[in-house]
C-alpha cells in the first residue's frame, strides 16, 4: 500500500455502518483497498463468500422468526432468518437485520423474488453472505410465507414462532380477533383450517396409526395394573356421519338404561355424553384444525365459536413459521 494513503476513524465508521462488519475487519479492508470505499466493501463481501463456503454444511437451526404486516393490514409475511447458535440469534443487531428483511419481504411474492430483492445496493442473498463473513456463522432464510386478505394480523412468540392470519372482513376489533387467532396458531400449531380440508386417505391412515399406538400403550399399562387409555373408534368429525352419531346416541341410551337411570332424565344426560363422544373421537381435528381447536383464552369455546362472536367474518387462511 502507498505510504501516503491513510485510513481515518471516520472512514472505518462509515464502512461499519454500511456493512455491519467489525472495526478491525473494516480497517483491514480499507487498508487492503488503499482507501477505496467500494473496493473495501467488495473485499468484505469476498470474505463473506469464503466463510459461507466453509460453513455451507452447518445447521442454521437457530435464529429469529419475524412477522410483519403492511400499513393497510392487507398483506402479511412471516420469515425465519436462520443462524447456527442461540447466542447470535438473540443478538440485537441480528434481530434488527431479521426485522429489516421482513419489511422488505412484504414487497415480494416468492422466496426467490425476495432473495433477489435489493437490500442496500446488494441482493438479499448477497447480504446474507456478507453477514456470514461479519458474524462468522452461516445465515440463511429458512422460511418465507406470505398472506393477503381483507385484514391480516400477526403474532410473534419471543422471536421463535411467528404467525400471520387473514380475515374476510375488517370487523370491529379486528386487531384483537386477528392477534388472538395468530396467538392460537403460534401456540397450538394448527396445520389447516378445518377437518373439511383433510383427505379421506390421510384420515384413514392416521386413525389406524393412532389406534395402534394407544393399543400398544395399553398393553404396558395393563401389565403395570394402571388404568387403560380409551381406544377411539374415530379421530375426526369427518368420520362422524349422521349414522355414526345416531348409533352413538343409541349406545348411550342403552348405557343409561343398564345403569338404571330413569328415562325422563335422559334428555338432561345425553347431551353431555354425546359431547364427550365427539371430543373423544375428534382428536385429530383438535390437534391440527384451527377452527376445531379449543380457544386458548376460553376453553369452553371452540375457535370457530370465538370467531363467530365477532359477527360476519371468516378466517381465510394462516401461515406459521418456527425455528429449526
Amino acid at each position: 500500500m502507498d505510504a501516503m494513503v491513510k485510513v481515518t476513524a471516520a472512514e472505518v465508521n462509515k464502512l461499519r455502518q454500511a456493512t455491519g462488519a467489525g472495526m478491525m475487519d473494516c480497517k483491514n479492508a480499507l487498508v487492503e483497498a488503499e482507501g477505496d470505499f467500494d473496493k473495501a466493501i467488495d473485499i468484505l463481501r469476498k470474505k463473506g463468500q469464503k466463510v459461507a463456503a466453509k460453513r455451507a454444511d452447518r445447521e442454521s437451526s437457530e435464529g429469529a422468526a419475524i412477522a410483519k404486516v403492511n400499513a393497510d393490514k392487507t398483506v402479511g409475511v412471516a420469515i425465519v432468518l436462520g443462524c447456527e447458535t442461540d447466542f447470535v440469534g438473540k443478538n440485537e443487531n441480528f434481530v434488527q437485520l431479521a426485522n429489516e428483511l421482513a419489511e422488505l419481504a412484504l414487497n415480494c411474492n416468492t422466496k426467490e423474488e425476495f432473495m433477489a430483492a435489493d437490500f442496500g445496493g446488494m441482493s438479499v442473498e448477497e447480504k446474507l453472505i456478507e453477514q456470514t463473513g461479519v458474524i462468522g456463522e452461516k445465515l440463511q432464510i429458512n422460511a418465507f410465507e406470505k398472506l393477503e386478505a381483507t385484514y391480516v394480523g400477526s403474532y410473534v412468540h419471543i422471536n421463535k414462532i411467528a404467525a400471520i392470519v387473514g380475515l374476510s372482513a375488517k370487523v370491529n376489533n379486528a386487531d384483537v380477533l386477528s392477534k388472538d387467532l395468530a396467538m392460537q396458531i403460534a401456540s397450538m400449531g394448527a396445520t389447516t383450517l378445518s377437518y373439511k380440508d383433510f383427505d379421506p386417505a390421510f384420515i384413514a391412515s392416521e386413525t389406524e396409526a393412532r389406534i395402534a399406538v394407544i393399543e400398544k400403550d395399553n398393553i404396558e399399562l395393563g401389565r403395570l395394573g394402571k388404568t387403560l387409555k380409551n381406544v377411539p373408534q374415530y379421530i375426526s368429525m369427518a368420520q362422524l356421519t349422521p349414522e355414526v352419531l345416531a348409533a352413538a346416541e343409541e349406545a348411550a341410551k342403552a348405557e343409561l338404561k343398564a345403569e338404571g337411570k330413569p328415562e325422563q332424565i335422559w334428555d338432561r344426560i345425553l347431551p353431555g355424553k354425546m359431547e364427550r363422544f365427539i371430543s373423544d373421537n375428534t382428536t385429530l381435528d383438535q390437534e391440527q384444525c384451527l377452527l376445531d381447536q379449543n380457544f386458548i383464552k376460553d376453553e369452553k369455546l371452540s375457535v370457530a365459536q370465538y370467531v363467530k362472536s365477532y359477527g360476519d367474518v371468516e378466517v381465510t387462511g394462516f401461515k406459521r413459521v418456527t425455528l429449526g
